[in-house]
């Protein structure tokens, strides 16, 4: 049965480069969108949010870039929380999916996975999926 869900993802980006935010947001929402079997018209909406220490581009470029010209968008400043983690664009997307919650493969890539180590290495279905041939990990 088809339900909305909640996909969420996050990166850890080297710099404050308006080009560096664009790919790594863009590898980032292509993991999510492998990893959960996401067609475009399954994507109700995406909601970015960057740290305060990421400034020089819009990470909703990306989506654009990747087609999605008709899903809404939204683009936000996290908190300055002292001690956090800096130059991470986090995701969360609203999708239309046959998954059901405790399937639904969240994403974290390179530093941010130390956000939620408990999912930064994809969940054991992703793993077993992978382990037999299918799409690997790119970053």
């Amino acid at each position: 049965m088809t339900a909305v869900r909640a996909v969420r993802g996050a990166i850890q980006v080297d710099r404050d480069e308006r080009d560096l935010i664009i790919a790594d947001t863009r590898t980032l929402l292509e993991e999510i969108l492998l990893r959960n079997d996401v067609a475009e018209e399954d994507i109700i909406s995406v909601f970015f949010t960057m740290t305060p220490d990421l400034a020089s581009g819009f990470p909703a470029a990306a989506a654009r870039e990747l087609g999605l010209v008709d899903v809404p968008l939204m683009c936000a400043t996290e908190i300055a929380v002292p001690n956090a983690l800096r130059r991470v664009v986090r995701v969360l997307a609203h999708i239309n999916t046959d998954l059901s919650r405790s399937d639904v493969e969240h994403v974290y890539l390179r530093g941010a996975g130390r956000l939620r180590p408990d999912l930064a290495g994809g969940s054991r279905q992703f793993q077993r999926r992978t382990s037999r041939g299918g799409p690997g990990l790119s970053a």
